[in-house]
């Protein structure tokens, strides 16, 4: 796909070379010299966040943004705010629930709102559309306060079957047009979506029905002559094509990976079997990342059937794993699985099998509903916020010839496709599979769904080899602090090492236990059950190797290393660059060496994403979420949070999107004492309306003079007689944890990705029957860029390094700061000169990626 095609995806993440906030109480020329957003954008990049994938990622994250400057006219500045002025949305949840389609209708009604349009909540779905009355209400700002973080649907969600028929429809349309309202969002799964698309197809013949019965007027058939469709998917199986990730998929995976982690203890005690069910009817992906997430034994899933054979092949599995002395079995089963023949395969059968096979103590638990419930995670809050504000502009920019269409997830960009072509490709899966085309089915769902499976089949089907003698060796460490995702990292490292033939060596606390010597070889046992631990089982330090080159090259030597693989933070980064350094003087560091990013700061250059970032935002988040709870029945109450990161701001606004902060100071947007009196201004406006509490968060060292005690005094005098502040320093918890299920599934892809390069790296590098590196790319950061994960000499990076403040000098997320400021109320200026294209899924499905 041309770059030209896809520039401009979301409205927000466009900004001028010079942007400015402003407030009513600043002054023009206060305003054009604040810097609360006068940044020059960053180059185009396409950055991705991965649940899923190692070449072809499932994602959130920011949009492509121009290259070329160019300057706004002050009409195409005010186009957001007036664009809705006349119109009205109605905006409804339809089918199975989800978490975090309560971010989506705040998202939906608050920027609606921005705009000029009146917006309606829609009760109880298509019910609620066809019904009519109390259940079309219009919504306020202040009525989707507090519901960011609430699972499930606050304005219901029902099954109708009187929308099926053509007289339900009737009556939903004459509800819409006695309203005035001519712009649909509705959020809900193929089947939902496929009844919004007939019911615009149909509108025209519908009103005339209307009118020709005397329900509506000739007029008010002229002002609705047209309905606009957008939809947004809302299914935590994840089962419609055409976007990387559905509404909920990654609060269900939380969800099962609470219960599964939970399960293990009771299972290790007793050396149990245990059998899981998760959901997934026509759909194995809840499955597939589930069992990469917890190193599950084996996967069942609909869209690959095992093979006829694969009782034995199981049995042999788990009784391997228990020789190997693990104390456990975990079998994962999508409610869909079925074998090679269309016959299912239920938890009970399995059950069964094992222990009439075996005679393990096997248990089967259903996990059944539960997958739907409970708090949405970071991820969810932000992606169905970003929906939501693209679907606004979706609807606003539509006309009568503009096709329903669903915004969707399309690596890192927020995309439109038509809506039935999406809904086609969907069915078109089932169809395969009905037909016993799996391998067809696998195409289908996209390539990184099938990066799941494989890796999945390596972990879990392979043998690793018997001999003693390995292939290479290579070496695993930590560096710097620690982070939730290390040990997920090591493990797949080691394993898959191991898998290659290759002798692996486990360093202890980072560059000081290398040079000291604190090395011990790893076997496949070694790293049993760590990949849902916290921290770092092999310890870390942030001590560099500079001051230890001799050592560290004796080491080397002693132990033959080969290759050696670094996972951890900026340390990690910068002690590569001192060992390229050090290449000068010790021929013993010319070996390949890798960095794999595993920091909460996420501030390594050469990757948008590190280890351990997701599980911190989500700590902050329901940490954030507890706080204002603990305000519940108080008077207002206004709370000052305190994030890590050093000076990279990724945390405290990626933390601020998904827990509804008023404000979150960073380092990357310098603020002046004026921008602090003009946030404090607001929030006093805010809180004269209904609205009870304010969050404010504050990275660490946004600020040497503006700290967190200066701002909190500042809010608690300002606020005085309007509302009280509290402060809260949430420090080390934030690296603390069992890692969030896209951290471990991050850490596997890269560990898997890390050990292949690095075999491949040594074979290149063998020369008169020794290792010698000495070229540029042998030395890497892997890292998360444009769809895929790529190999970035450290060296070639030091360019886009800060090392001063330890910060990439250009960082996709600052583009996302917009929709933060505009969801809390802001008033904010932003281009709408350019539009969103929309694209066909079938380009997709023909193996071409954004670029």
């Amino acid at each position: 796909m041309r770059k030209e095609e896809w520039h401009l995806k979301f409205f927000m993440c466009v900004i001028q070379s010079r942007q400015v906030v402003t407030t009513p109480q600043r002054t023009d020329a206060e305003a054009s010299t604040s810097s609360m957003l006068i940044r020059k954008p960053p180059p185009e990049t396409d950055v991705l966040k991965n649940l899923d994938a190692m070449d072809d990622p499932d994602t959130m994250g920011v949009t492509p943004v121009l290259e070329n400057e160019w300057i706004m006219t002050h009409e195409e500045h005010h186009a957001a705010k007036t664009l809705g002025i006349g119109k009205a949305i109605a905006v409804l949840t339809s089918g199975g629930d989800a978490q975090g389609m309560n971010a989506a209708v705040r998202a939906v009604v608050r920027v609606g709102i921005f705009t000029g349009a009146r917006v309606f909540f829609v009760h109880e779905g298509y019910q609620g559309l066809v019904d009519g009355g109390e259940h079309i209400r219009e919504a306020s700002w202040e009525s989707v306060s507090m519901m960011l973080q609430l699972g499930g649907t606050v304005i219901g969600s029902a099954r109708c079957k009187d929308f099926r028929e053509r007289e339900g429809r009737l009556r939903a349309a004459q509800n819409l047009v006695k309203r005035g309202i001519t712009n649909l969002c509705v959020i809900g799964g193929d089947g939902s979506l496929t009844g919004a698309d007939t019911f615009r197809s149909e509108w025209s013949d519908l009103l005339s029905d209307l009118q020709k019965a005397g329900k509506i007027t000739a007029e008010e058939a002229k002002k609705s002559s047209y309905l606009n469709i957008v939809g947004l998917v809302g299914s935590i199986d994840n089962d419609f094509c055409g976007t990387d990730m559905t509404i909920g998929t990654d609060s269900a995976l939380h969800r099962i990976i609470e219960i599964v982690d939970a399960i293990t203890t009771t299972a290790q005690s007793h050396q149990r079997t245990f059998v899981l069910e998760v959901m997934g009817r026509h759909c194995g992906y809840l499955a597939l990342v589930t069992s990469l997430s917890c190193g599950a034994d084996w996967v069942f899933i609909p869209e690959c059937p095992p093979d006829d054979d694969w009782e034995e092949h199981l049995c042999r599995r788990l009784s391997e794993t228990r020789t190997r002395g693990s104390r456990l079995n975990i079998i994962i089963v999508a409610e869909g699985a079925i074998d090679k023949n269309g016959k299912p395969i239920t938890s009970e059968d399995v059950k069964n099998l094992v222990v009439k096979r075996l005679g393990y103590d096997t248990r089967v638990t259903v996990l059944g509903h539960v997958q739907r419930g409970g708090t949405p995670s970071a991820f969810d809050r932000i992606l169905g916020s970003r929906m939501g504000v693209e679907a606004v502009m979706a609807l606003l920019e539509g006309t009568p010839d503009t096709p329903a269409c669903v915004v969707s997830l399309s690596g890192n960009q927020a995309v439109r496709l038509p809506l039935m072509e999406c809904v086609q490709v969907t069915k078109d899966v089932t169809t395969a599979m009905n037909e016993k085309k799996f391998d067809e089915a696998m195409k289908l769902r996209g390539r990184s769904f099938m990066n799941n499976w494989e890796v999945y089949k390596l972990l879990a089907h392979v043998r690793p080899p018997v001999s003693k003698t390995g292939l290479h060796t290579v070496a695993v460490m930590n560096v710097g602090a620690p982070a939730a995702g290390m040990n997920a990292a090591v493990r797949s490292t080691v394993r898959i090492g191991l898998i290659q033939g290759n002798r692996v060596l486990v360093v202890h606390d980072g560059f000081e236990g290398l040079a000291k010597g604190q090395i011990e070889e790893a076997g496949w046992s070694y790293v049993g059950g760590w990949i849902g631990q916290g921290g770092s089982k092999l310890g870390t330090k942030r001590t560099l190797p500079k001051k230890n080159l001799e050592q560290i090259s004796a080491n080397i030597t002693k132990f033959n290393i080969q290759g050696l693989v670094i996972i951890g933070g900026f340390e990690a980064y910068t002690g590569g660059l001192e060992l390229m350094e050090g290449r000068k003087q010790y021929d013993e560091l010319c070996i390949p060496f890798v960095v794999i990013p595993a920091t909460v700061s996420n501030n390594v250059p050469g990757s948008d994403f590190s280890v351990g970032a997701d599980t911190a935002l989500n700590t902050i988040c329901t940490t954030c979420d507890r706080i204002k709870q603990s305000a519940a029945g108080t008077k207002r109450r206004v709370f000052i949070i305190e994030t890590m990161g050093g000076y990279c701001g990724y945390l405290a606004t990626m933390a601020g999107l998904a827990a509804g902060a008023d404000a979150a100071y960073i380092f990357e947007e310098p603020f002046t004492i004026r921008d602090l009196q003009a946030n404090v201004e607001h929030l006093v406006q805010k809180m004269k309306t209904t609205v009870k509490r304010g969050l404010v968060l504050r990275n660490e060292k946004c600020n040497e003079n503006y700290t967190t005690d200066f701002i909190f005094n500042l809010y608690s005098e300002e606020g005085k007689g309007i509302f009280d502040s509290r402060k809260n320093v949430l420090g080390h918890m934030q690296q603390g944890g069992s890692p969030t299920p896209f951290d471990r599934n991050f850490a596997t892809k890269m560990g898997a990705k890390a050990m292949n390069w690095m075999t491949e790296k040594i074979k290149e590098s063998y020369r008169n029957g020794r290792i010698f590196a000495n070229t540029p790319d042998s030395g890497c950061v892997l890292g998360m860029r444009k769809r895929s994960l790529v190999f970035q000499p450290v060296t070639e990076l030091k360019e886009q390094t800060d090392f001063e403040h330890r910060i990439p000098k250009e960082q996709w997320w600052l583009k996302l700061r917009p929709i933060l400021k505009i969801l809390a109320k802001y008033e904010i200026d932003l281009d709408t000169s350019e539009h969103a294209h929309l694209e066909h899924i079938s380009r997709k499905r023909s193996g071409e990626a954004p670029v």
